[in-house]
């Protein structure tokens, strides 16, 4: 039982109690009289503000440890919807319009250049010697320029084949960046497409020797059987026509399995054997979605090229004659300012055509990786630590599985006995 001090005592108050030997304690501010945050007597206490720290937590402000969430790049992610996939490549146009559309550019520019620097020259030459040749030697001379045409028509052949896959690697690289929230220019984008430059352009000489072997295969049997009776050249037209329906059907298939291919051999540094094998892999259970968005991305580029350049045409050949009937100056130089007109129309098309294709199949490999074998958990973690650890590929293959080592001393399961 606690009593009354005694009379004569000094009453000290909780708050003016001391240490022997040390320092009166100082009150606390918020337990200050009349202070806004001092309990009051009567009044229950009040929760703090919603949004305000829990207790015990540093100040708004103190790094804690968290990154922000990756900046959005030129694809979210996550596995890609279908309207996502569709019209991604657009936006690599839009996203990076001088590196993408200039890249297309160059390669149209060079395959247009190069025909034209080959062909003109020869045609020229040709025409020239069948003026001076005499009625027996015109034979031979048109038999010799056939030939010569033929040869001379490999140096474009060759120059765009470097162009075209140079142009993959280049796409392939801007989507890769782009989706890590990167924008590369020109010099960049050719830079680091030129390391896998070899590779690629074996992947593309294969395809094309491929295309033009079983081109030459057809033209031959034709060849052939023109030689004999004309019964024999309708059937083979006719078996040509069957053959070449179903080569199609098989390039179609093999087409799409093997659409991957750039893309792996430029993001993951694999031969081509390899990535013709990873293209298989990848594609395995997803054909009909990704041979459906090619195909349809294909038809909406070719009917936006027909929309834009065959009513230029059309109004160049209709308002020719109207305009001078009798066919003299006024009419060739329509016709001219017309051919000049499409050509120029046709290469820039040509150049985006090129671009969104080659964006595509990139856009595709990446949503593949990213539901089959988690790429999108990978480039998330990527973005979030590249500031702070050394930076790695996010792009490197997947090391193969490897099966779980045995347990010392635990036996065999029975195969017999599930």
């Amino acid at each position: 039982m606690v009593g009354n001090p005694p009379e004569g005592a000094t009453q000290v108050s909780d708050h003016d109690w001391q240490a022997p030997g040390g320092a009166p304690a100082q009150r606390p501010a918020a337990d200050a009289p009349n202070s806004p945050s001092a309990p009051q007597p009567g009044v229950p206490p009040t929760a703090p503000p919603l949004g305000s720290p829990p207790l015990g937590s540093p100040p708004l402000g103190t790094p804690l440890g968290w990154t922000p969430p990756p900046k959005p790049g030129l694809l979210p992610l996550r596995p890609l919807g279908f309207g996502t996939v569709l019209w991604a490549p657009f936006r690599v146009l839009r996203r990076n319009p001088a590196a993408t559309f200039g890249s297309g550019l160059l390669v149209q520019l060079v395959s247009v250049v190069a025909t034209l620097a080959v062909t003109v020259p020869f045609m020229l030459f040709v025409f020239s010697r069948v003026e001076g040749a005499t009625t027996a030697d015109a034979d031979a001379v048109l038999s010799g320029a056939v030939g010569g045409f033929i040869l001379l028509m490999l140096v474009p052949v060759v120059l765009s084949l470097v162009a075209g896959a140079f142009l993959q690697g280049v796409m392939v690289v801007d989507v890769a960046s782009g989706t890590l929230g990167e924008r590369l220019g020109f010099g960049a984008l050719w830079k680091r497409a030129a390391k896998r430059i070899w590779p690629l352009l074996g992947w593309t000489a294969m395809l094309t020797g491929a295309l033009l072997v079983l081109l030459a295969g057809l033209v031959l049997v034709v060849v052939l059987a023109a030689l004999n009776d004309p019964v024999t050249l309708v059937i083979a037209i006719l078996l040509v026509l069957l053959a070449g329906l179903g080569i199609a059907a098989v390039a179609a298939w093999l087409g799409t399995k093997l659409s991957l291919v750039p893309s792996v051999i430029v993001l993951e540094g694999a031969g081509i054997g390899t990535a013709m094998r990873r293209s298989w892999r990848l594609t395995d259970g997803f054909f009909w979605r990704t041979f459906g968005t090619l195909l349809l991305v294909g038809f909406i580029l070719n009917i936006a090229a027909q929309v834009v350049v065959q009513p230029v045409s059309l109004i160049g050949t209709i308002l020719a004659p109207l305009i001078d009937p009798t066919g003299t100056g006024a009419a060739v130089a329509i016709l001219a300012v017309t051919l000049v007109v499409t050509m120029i129309l046709s290469l820039l098309i040509g150049a985006i055509t090129a671009v969104v294709q080659a964006a595509l199949v990139a856009v595709i490999y990446i949503d593949l990786r990213m539901r089959k074998e988690g790429l999108d958990l990978e480039l998330v973690r990527h973005v979030e630590q590249r500031d702070s650890v050394p930076e790695t590929d996010p792009y490197r293959a997947p090391a193969p599985a490897t099966p779980p080592a045995p347990v010392p001393g635990a036996t065999a399961p029975d195969p017999m006995w599930p």
